[in-house]
């Protein structure tokens, strides 16, 4: 029995959901989101709530009934609220600008990256003195403000002896010792 799967999602003021085939969509003060769902999931609404059944009790049909539960209860927090991230980068020399959705990094090879971010993600970049450069992304679609964190943090992903790399605001980089601290 899906604990998720069951619980209701609320659609707040200002968001619109609408069903057509098998296709679920959602407009809001920050965008609107597609996602299609599985025919063997029945989307119902009734009072600014949205229920999600089963046809079957199927293992996959099981698998289902959470996932597009969680999925269109982000699509409704993301039109509604939007998803912010920030990274960090931590390393000597490194820095973040961009141009639009244009953002050039500079990590510490020996030429800068050029990434083009899709239109539905804003970006933002900080640079204080003595403080480490920060790269602020909004969208309101979760899935995709997720990846292109990932891509990102791909270019230099934080190592664990000195702690450089690409890493989220607030996270902790689990430390190792080198090899003069196991030599005593």
């Amino acid at each position: 029995m899906s604990r998720i799967g069951n619980l209701p999602v609320a659609i707040p003021a200002g968001v619109t959901f609408s069903q057509k085939d098998n296709v679920v969509t959602v407009k809001g003060p920050k965008g609107e989101l597609n996602q299609s769902v599985d025919p063997s999931i029945i989307v119902e609404v009734a009072d600014d709530h949205i229920k999600f059944t089963r046809k079957n009790d199927e293992k996959q049909t099981r698998a289902f009934h959470g996932l597009y539960r969680s999925l269109i209860n982000n699509m409704i927090i993301g039109v509604s609220e939007g998803y912010k991230k920030e990274l960090e980068l931590v390393g000597v020399g490194y820095r973040a600008s961009n141009q639009g959705n244009l953002v050039e990094l500079s990590l510490g090879y020996t030429h800068t990256i050029f990434i083009q971010l899709p239109l539905e993600v804003k970006v933002e970049t900080k640079s204080e003195r003595n403080k480490n450069p920060l790269i602020l992304l909004e969208s309101c679609d979760k899935q995709l403000l997720g990846q292109v964190c990932a891509k990102i943090r791909s270019f230099r992903k934080s190592e664990p002896y000195k702690g450089k790399g690409v890493k989220f605001v607030g996270e902790e980089i689990r430390r190792k010792s080198g090899k003069t601290a196991a030599a005593k």
